[in-house]
């Protein structure tokens, strides 16, 4: 969908050759050069630089501060049987003082697997601090974690509140402090425990969380025919350490692709609106979850998508083909990616992470990271790919978050390879006379997740009034879709097939990735395709005569009639598309 026309394909060739490598090193440079913990001043002075760049490049700037909650870890101590190691501790975990007990080995974290009492035990865990394993191991009683990470210690954040706490989310904030150390002293640490079964220790640490006032920037570039709609372009300031990849150098890829754009705005019809989080790192995306809160109408109505960056440039990131998509973004990140380094674009189905707040008004995405690095044996890489590629990579690189994110991480040809996939991406959008948005594939991605459900759910839950609707939605895009690529030449059709197009999203954006309310943040935990339909795995392991079977079977009848309307929703949405598109062929 949304065919580039030949005129604007050769305009785009010019747009990527305007792309600039000195003006990237030098923004990625001046972005870098201070730590940027999220509130501090120093990333206040990195804010007001990159607000400096987009006023002289003409955008309307705005620079605002709220307050929000933050973590930043101070300090950290472990002692096991009286030897000190060195470690880290983590955002949003908790203070304690010498808090001492047994420590146990409990592999990857797979407490499925662990048979073992850890009841006011301190486990020792293979990998990086997220917060499911933190939250399990609480939840089993466990009144500590420490994490084996690789080569270097990689700082998280171990809450899955996203954003704002509220009341009926504050209680799962961490209640156990977690630290992590390397692979060394991992080493030390088995040793010790398989010398002895009475190992103890003691672990200190100390974590400033609070609110805090942390900056906002948004600045806009307005279109000529639709100006009130608008690409979300966006990227968080905050870093670990300098941060030189993450954030750094999307940092400076955003400005450049905004130059770029400003040099070319007379061609674009929409607008584009870039914004710039804090407290992502420290916050678990309070910047962007916040922006969420007090925007949501103006982003339901009139956000096109949502383009996020992180962590490009890195020096040895060949892998280009894995990066985060939603399926009706995925055709336009496969198209220019073929066309610019000719490789064939997978994509991986979003996780619960990397900004991506906006799909409760139902915003489609693409990206986050775009270039990764090939797998490796590294334990570092594997569990980054686990993170960000779906384990086909070897993520952002073993620099990431930690102390060594420096500028010689990034490797300038590959910044102007990414810089250039955002450029052509960006245009698109902001171009096409029809919004470039797949809705057949996003409601087939839905249909077949309703259709693993009903396999998972078997006697227990019927699905079929719901899958039989979501096929008719298929169907009927099937048969539209390719119609509308024609749509060129009547500015009021294709204006009111884009309206079409995006409510659509509305529709079906918060189908496949929502679990909760729309105007509510999920929390940062996996979750499947159509989330709402989760507790079907509850409810097949519960026997059937109990109480809690009954409750979760009426819980998922009611889910099952909120999609079931949605979808109904979408059909007439789609049915009232196809009557003006029969008018127009009159």
């Amino acid at each position: 969908m949304g065919a580039i026309s030949a005129d604007v394909e050769a305009f785009e060739k010019g747009l990527l050759n305007q792309v600039s490598r000195a003006q990237l090193i030098e923004f990625n440079r001046q972005v870098a050069k201070e730590v940027r913990l999220s509130g501090s001043p120093e990333e206040l002075r990195a804010f007001q630089y990159v607000q400096s760049q987009l006023d002289q490049f003409g955008y309307e700037t705005d620079l605002t501060f709220s307050d929000a909650y933050i973590s930043l870890p101070i300090s950290a101590e472990l002692a096991v049987d009286n030897e000190i190691y060195p470690c880290i501790t983590h955002s949003m975990g908790t203070s304690v003082s010498g808090l001492t007990a047994p420590i146990v080995y409990v592999g990857k974290g797979q407490f499925g697997d662990v048979t073992e009492d850890i009841s006011g035990k301190i486990v020792l865990v293979d990998g990086l601090a997220t917060p499911h394993t933190v939250k399990v191991a609480s939840e089993r009683g466990a009144v500590g974690c420490v994490f084996v990470n690789a080569d270097y210690t990689h700082e998280m954040i171990i809450s899955p509140v996203w954003g704002h706490p509220t009341p009926e989310t504050v209680h799962l904030l961490p209640t156990v402090p977690a630290v992590s150390i390397t692979r060394q002293v991992g080493d030390e640490v088995k040793a010790a425990l398989e010398r002895s079964f009475s190992v103890r220790c003691a672990i200190t640490t100390k974590v400033d969380t609070g609110f805090r006032s942390i900056p906002t920037l948004v600045a806009e570039l307005k279109g000529s025919h639709a100006p009130d709609d608008f690409v979300l372009f966006s990227g968080h300031i905050d870093s670990w350490h300098y941060g030189a990849m993450d954030n750094g150098s999307a940092n400076a890829l955003m400005l450049e692709v905004a130059r770029v754009m400003a040099e070319n705005r007379r061609d674009l019809q929409r607008s584009l609106r870039l914004a710039f989080w804090s407290g992502h790192s420290h916050g678990r995306y309070a910047g962007s979850s916040q922006y969420c809160d007090d925007h949501w109408e103006e982003l339901f109505e009139h956000c096109v998508v949502h383009v996020n960056v992180d962590s490009v440039g890195g020096k040895g990131s060949t892998i280009l083909t894995e990066a985060n998509c939603m399926a009706e973004t995925k055709p336009i990140a496969a198209a220019v990616i073929k066309a610019l380094v000719d490789e064939s674009f997978v994509g991986t189905r979003y996780g619960r992470s990397g900004d991506q707040s906006f799909w409760g008004p139902g915003v489609p995405s693409l990206f986050m990271g775009l270039s990764e690095q090939p797998p490796t044996d590294n334990p570092a890489a594997a569990a980054f790919g686990e993170l960000f590629g779906g384990g086909k990579t070897g993520g952002f690189g073993w620099w990431w978050h930690t102390t060594e994110d420096t500028l010689d991480k990034v490797d300038p040809d590959c910044l102007v390879r990414d810089t250039q996939v955002y450029v052509s991406v960006i245009h698109r959008f902001l171009s096409a006379t029809i919004l470039p948005l797949d809705q057949h594939a996003a409601a087939k991605e839905i249909y077949t997740a309703l259709v693993a459900w009903q396999e998972k759910a078997g006697e227990h839950l019927d699905l079929s009034p719901v899958t039989k609707r979501a096929k008719t939605l298929v169907d009927l895009l099937a048969v539209c879709e390719p119609h509308l690529r024609k749509l060129t030449e009547n500015p009021v059709m294709t204006d009111e097939v884009n309206r079409h197009l995006m409510q659509l999203s509305r529709r079906l954006v918060p189908l496949n990735y929502v679990a909760g309310n729309v105007f509510d943040h999920d929390l940062a935990l996996s979750q499947p395709a159509v989330p709402k339909l989760n507790d079907i795995s509850n409810l097949v392991v519960c026997e059937p005569d109990c109480q809690e079977y009954r409750f979760l079977k009426v819980a998922l009848r009611r889910k099952c009639n909120e999609i079931s309307f949605v979808l109904k929703q979408a059909i007439e949405e789609l049915k009232q598309l196809q009557e003006q598109l029969q008018m127009e062929a009159k």
